[in-house]
């Protein structure tokens, strides 16, 4: 794939994630992870999952202790689960997630609530060794998302 049509990609990715937090009963942002792993490295892709999941509770105000994660797959468009984490009391939302095998490699797509520091989950994330790419879905367009 040329740079162009990666970028291209992304900014495809941007603008579907940002139409998803578009607009709701709960006003949600987004995180794009980009991962290098492929179809074989489930085990790889699940585990970056649960730990940007626990940078999310965290930045939401939950001990990533007090949370659990619920699986399944309703939609064939996935790749694998679709994950959702949730408090352990009362069983509230924390974060959602899909996970999207784009050209060989796994990109996972969190959302959560906005009230929960965004820069601080994306600075979170890049100190953990991802690539993320952060969607506010306050946003205006797409392409007021990035950050």
């Amino acid at each position: 794939m040329t740079d162009a049509s990666a970028g291209q990609q992304d900014t495809d990715l941007v603008q579907r994630t940002w139409q998803l937090l578009q607009p709701g009963e709960v006003a949600l942002n987004g995180l794009i992870v980009h991962t290098e792993f492929d179809g074989s490295q489930e085990t790889q892709m699940h585990q970056a999952t649960l730990e940007v999941g626990e940078i999310v509770a965290e930045a939401a105000g939950h001990e990533p202790t007090d949370t659990y994660v619920e699986s399944g797959n309703d939609s064939a468009e996935f790749s694998s689960n679709q994950h959702q984490g949730l408090t352990l009391d009362g069983e509230e939302f924390v974060w959602e997630c899909q996970q999207l095998l784009r050209d060989g490699a796994f990109d996972i797509v969190l959302y959560y609530e906005a009230d929960a520091d965004h820069e601080a989950v994306q600075a979170a994330a890049r100190e953990a060794g991802y690539e993320v790419t952060g969607v506010r879905g306050d946003a205006d367009s797409p392409g007021d998302t990035l950050e």
